[in-house]
Formats: C-alpha cells, structure tokens, sequence
C-alpha cells in the first residue's frame, strides 16, 4: 500500500482537551526500537487520509474483529467522527511505500468518540467498517483484557513514525519494549493522571511511542499471549527522561466497547 507519512497536523483530527497541557501523538513513530517482522503484529492497522486521492497514514489502530478497529478517540475527533468519508483502515501493512498485496484498504462507515472525552481522559474511539475483513495470519484481532484487569511488567508498543522527536520516519513497522509505571510515579511527571490511563516508559528514557502512533496498540502480556492493554494517547515529547508515555487503559473501558462495536 504506497502512502506518505503525513508530515501536516490537521488540526481538527487532533483535536484535545483544554484539561491539561496536552501533546498528542498522531504524528508520532517508534522511538529506541526495531522493525518488526513483516505482520509480526497481525492486529496493528494503518489509519490514512485519502483526502487528495493518495493515502496519508496518520493514526495507528488495533483490530478488534472483522467490523471493528479500536483506535484513540484524538484521531477522530472533530473531523471523522463527522466526515468518515476521506478515511480508510488498512490492515495488513507493513511497508507504507511498498504494496506487498496483502494489505486490506476498508472505507469506514462510522467512527464512535467516547461521550466523555473532552471531559478528561476516555481517548478511545471504535470504527465500524463498510465491509468485513478477511482474517488471516497478516490481519487477525487482538484480545481485550477483563474489565478492570490492571497491567504490569513489559508490555510492546508499535507503530510508524519518527525515530526520535521531531525527527524522521521509517516506512516499516517498529516496536520498542517498554514498562508499565504506577499512576503515582507518573504523576510525578504530569500531576494529572487519570484513573483510565496507563503510562509506560524506560528508566532514564529513550524508549517510547512517538507522533504517528497515536491510537495504536500497546500490547502486554497474559500467560504468554499479547491483549491489548493501551492506546497510545499523549505525552510530554518522545522518549524523554522522566516523561513516559501515557495511553488510554482499555480494561477501563470493556462496557463501552461492547455497547459500541457492531
């Protein structure tokens, strides 16, 4: 699937809450990581604007089933959750410049913001698409923990986007390794963690989601098997010292998916 990495913030797609000094990470990549295996992670879909005829991925995403893809509520807001038109959800990517012909391109029909965004937190939107994916071994969903399952220990992030803040993007998938965080050590940082966010990081930094990742999986682990336990949601820059990332914790929102999906 040819595209190119949006290098624009539109700014009604990232719209954000007034709550907090608030950096979203629609436009943000991988930073300290690795290229994955091509559809090492079956879940993560490619979220692109095909405003001007030609894809722009700008948001990550995570299959929930063949209907639906879970993705950051800041990704839709203020512009698809209206106008889902531009929008396509590609699964099967791995290369944003090379058409493998595994990929799946699906128009959406709907895109659901959670009610109480804007009133703090809830950055989760669900996407309902026009027609059903064909799951394989390149698109397949991820598993939802249980309600109110807390996360701990190393967990994997990915996505597109740039290696370091402010700078270049890879065209293939990357993942970095990083540790869930107590909510009290990372409102040392921030002062403003909410009860349905996560936060995730390195000791010292250099490992972190970046812009272009937005709305993308942060997958830990259950007897050995990936769920998907965040979305990446917002942080102070990228991969900074004592600044980690903070994603939507989805186990908050098991309800609300399940009222919300088709």
């Amino acid at each position: 699937m040819k595209v190119f990495v949006l290098c624009i913030l539109f700014a009604g797609v990232f719209g954000v809450p007034t709550r907090r000094p608030y950096f979203p990470r629609g436009l943000n990549k991988i930073v300290g990581g690795t290229e994955t295996e091509a559809h090492e992670f079956p879940y993560q879909v490619s979220l692109q604007d095909f405003s001007w005829g030609m894809g722009f991925h700008f948001c990550g995403g995570s299959i929930y089933d063949a209907n639906n893809v879970i993705t950051a509520a800041h990704c839709m807001d203020g512009s698809y959750e209206y106008n889902p038109a531009p929008l396509r959800v590609v699964a099967g990517e791995h290369d944003l410049k090379h058409t493998s012909g595994q990929e799946q391109e699906m128009h959406v029909t709907k895109a659901i913001v959670h009610e109480d965004y804007n009133k703090g937190g809830h950055d989760i939107s669900v996407i309902h698409l026009f027609s059903p994916l064909t799951l394989d071994k390149t698109a397949s969903p991820i598993p939802l923990p249980n309600s109110m399952q807390a996360s701990s220990g190393d967990c994997i992030v990915t996505g597109w986007g740039a290696l370091v803040e402010g700078g270049s993007s890879p065209d293939t998938l990357q993942k970095v390794t990083v540790g869930v965080i107590t909510d009290d050590e990372c409102n040392k940082a921030y002062g403003n963690i909410v009860s349905s966010e996560l936060c995730a990081g390195v000791p010292g930094g250099g490992k972190d989601a970046c812009q272009g990742d937005s709305g993308g999986p942060l997958a830990c682990f259950s007897n050995g098997k990936h769920y998907l336990a965040g979305i990446v949601s917002w942080g102070y820059g990228c991969a900074r010292p004592n600044y980690p990332g903070v994603y939507a914790e989805v186990s908050h929102f098991i309800p609300w998916i399940s009222a919300n999906v088709i």
